[in-house]
């Protein structure tokens, strides 16, 4: 007998929800369709469903997006660092405690006290003709920023060949969630030929038709619920083999349009809004933003910053400010409007030498209209590189606090986490720092309003 299967899986969801509806209303009608041919069907997230930056995501802290997980039925999902790092150890230890699916991570638990309830290391699903399906997963290891948040993180790979050897006698069918990137995806697929198929992530690869590393199928969907992954197997109940492995991914834009879509998206956003309504600070006047200029906006966050952290100086670039704020009463909603982005500050100790580098680094002409994308940025344009108690003067000596510096001495710099990996300043990576976690920066600012009301 051979025994059809299929997997709908999707991943780096990141809370765009404009495809939402239409995914899952095409999502279960095709189950219901193989269900009437005794076909059993399976629906999975490969992680990072959350991001912060959505205000209706923002407002529930993660919990409306393990609602539309439940109501849309999936049956397993994992983690990516967007539900890892972004959330308080308390937001995500809590996250998932209503989800009507499995949440699979195999290499994160606290630090201290009992795992959260619905942290498992593996699951194994079974079909209607009895077919066992292991399902293993993992996230990718963010150390330092798991560590200061009370998690312990694992190297992946070591974690899922454990288990995959574990579970390999006892199931049919092998697959694995992996938030880990096309990279690691590759390495485990030579390091572990027993895992049939590797659900990616993370990297926002798209394999059309999946891809094939040493036996084992790989397969991606891009990002933001642009496309959906349809896995389809075959098993040989005869041979109690595997006989099949075809992917195909469907582009959610070209579904038709789900009935109210546009009614639920602007329902999410209102919910968001009503939730953040909260006053936290009077503000006597108006902040302007400038995103090629210093400018009023700017000077309050620096000095938030320099407030929050202690540090000697500070730099940022101007594009991550994408509002002004307004005089009068100030919102939770207001200050997510203008830092929406799931990013941390970070102090790096350099001497004056380095200091001095990093400066004349951050003349760079070309970043101001760079349009970035990742790193945690959530703007369009990256903007002018701003720095706030450090400056050069006309002998080209560099000035802190007004005063040349000691090239010898170690200086302290509050800054973004996003500029410490590598990218515009790669002297950050090996440099000596603290992340402040959990905080994003819209909290800073936050915190800053409250005193100085």
């Amino acid at each position: 007998m051979l025994e059809t299967i299929h997997i709908f899986h999707t991943n780096d969801i990141h809370s765009h929800f404009e495809y939402w509806q239409r995914m899952h209303n095409y999502i279960k009608t095709q189950r219901q369709e193989f269900s009437k041919l005794g076909e059993t069907s399976f629906l999975f997230d490969i992680g990072d469903h959350i991001d912060r930056s959505n205000i209706y995501t923002e407002a529930t802290l993660g919990k409306g997006n393990v609602q539309l997980l439940n109501e849309a039925q999936y049956d397993a999902v994992t983690i990516g660092n967007n539900e890892g790092i972004t959330l308080a150890f308390e937001e995500l230890h809590e996250l998932y405690n209503e989800a009507n699916f499995d949440v699979i991570v195999g290499n994160i638990e606290p630090m201290s006290g009992p795992n959260p309830k619905w942290l498992k290391p593996y699951t194994i699903l079974q079909t209607k003709y009895g077919t066992k399906i292991g399902v293993i997963g993992a996230t990718a290891i963010f150390e330092v920023f798991y560590k200061e948040l009370n998690w312990h993180i694992t190297e992946p790979r070591e974690v899922l060949i454990y288990f995959a050897n574990q579970l390999r006698d006892q199931v049919d069918i092998l697959v694995c969630l992996s938030h880990l990137g096309i990279t690691e995806d590759e390495l485990l697929a030579n390091e572990c030929p027993s895992i049939d198929v590797i659900f990616g992530s993370h990297t926002h690869h798209l394999f059309e038709e999946g891809k094939v590393v040493n036996n084992v199928l790989l397969t991606g969907c891009g990002k933001f619920g642009m496309y959906t992954g349809h896995l389809t197997l075959q098993f040989d109940h005869t041979t109690r083999n595997l006989v099949k492995k075809k992917e195909m991914v469907i582009e959610n834009a070209i579904l038709p349009e789900a009935d109210g879509e546009a009614l639920f998206l602007a329902n999410l956003t209102e919910q968001g809004k009503k939730l953040l309504q909260t006053p936290i600070f009077q503000t006597s006047k108006n902040y302007n933003k400038e995103w090629f200029h210093y400018s009023q906006l700017s000077e309050l966050f620096a000095k938030a910053v320099l407030d929050f952290t202690d540090a000697d100086c500070t730099m940022f670039n101007a594009g991550i400010l994408l509002d002004s704020l307004k005089k009068g009463i100030i919102t939770n909603y207001d200050i997510h409007k203008i830092l929406p982005h799931p990013i941390n500050i970070c102090v790096i100790e350099l001497s004056g030498v380095e200091l001095k580098e990093v400066y004349l680094q951050a003349q760079n002409e070309q970043w101001p209209l760079l349009e970035l994308k990742g790193l945690g940025f959530r703007g369009s344009i990256f903007g002018k590189m701003l720095t706030y108690e450090f400056t050069m003067n006309k002998q080209r000596e560099l000035l802190v606090n007004g005063k040349v510096v000691d090239l010898n001495q170690y200086y302290k710099l509050a800054t973004l986490d996003m500029f410490t990996f590598g990218y515009f300043f790669p002297s950050f990576k090996y440099a000596k720092k603290k992340y402040y976690l959990p905080l994003f920066l819209r909290d800073i600012l936050i915190e800053y309003g409250k005193k100085i009301v």
